[in-house]
């Protein structure tokens, strides 16, 4: 009798944790957790880069060198697989020019008060107001010459890394149909060939 009751007793124990483990307990699953990590990521991309100025001119810092053998030439079409501003992944893009340097990314307070960037990619060698020779090592501090962003020109920056390496400056098209022009800077591993 004593086992007889011993098994059922384990069976109604057994049978309440598969019911409770069945049951809605409010937890995400991974793929939810990986959708909110996205969205939260795409919400701070928009907010970086709210202030950007997508297109710009075709004028390059003094000093910068044009590729002489670059792996996507002028005029040539690539697909960006970059992700540091919202709608470039994946869109097609017109190589407008393409320069040897090293390219930074780095963190800097905005001059105009706005909260603190991290890890902006791309401010490139000749867009640093420096006379160190290239490449600076992470966690440099420097003074940023670029415009890319409002509040970037003038700011106080920190080296995050550093890449050696072909940028590119590019034409593309936003999903809203509005197009960029000069953009600065795409390196060359955030890019591939249009197939």
């Amino acid at each position: 009798m004593k086992q007889k009751k011993w098994a059922t007793t384990l069976g109604a124990m057994l049978l309440a944790t598969s019911l409770a483990a069945c049951g809605d307990t409010g937890d995400t699953t991974e793929e939810d957790q990986a959708i909110d990590v996205t969205e939260e990521h795409n919400a701070e991309q928009e907010e970086a880069h709210g202030t950007m100025d997508h297109s710009g001119s075709d004028e390059v810092p003094d000093g910068l060198q044009e590729a002489s053998n670059p792996t996507y030439p002028v005029d040539s079409t690539v697909v960006m697989t970059a992700d540091h501003m919202l709608e470039m992944e994946g869109a097609e893009a017109k190589i407008v020019g393409a320069y040897d340097t090293t390219a930074y990314a780095v963190t800097y307070t905005p001059t105009d008060g706005g909260e603190p960037v991290e890890n902006h990619k791309w401010v490139i060698h000749e867009e640093l107001d420096t006379t160190e020779d290239a490449p600076l090592a992470d966690g440099t501090e420097v003074t940023l010459r670029a415009d890319h962003m409002e509040g970037m020109d003038g700011a106080n920056a920190t080296i995050d890394s550093s890449e050696e390496t072909t940028v590119y400056m590019v034409n593309f098209m936003l999903q809203d149909g509005e197009e960029v022009t000069n953009h600065k800077w795409v390196t060359e591993d955030e890019l591939e060939p249009k197939e």
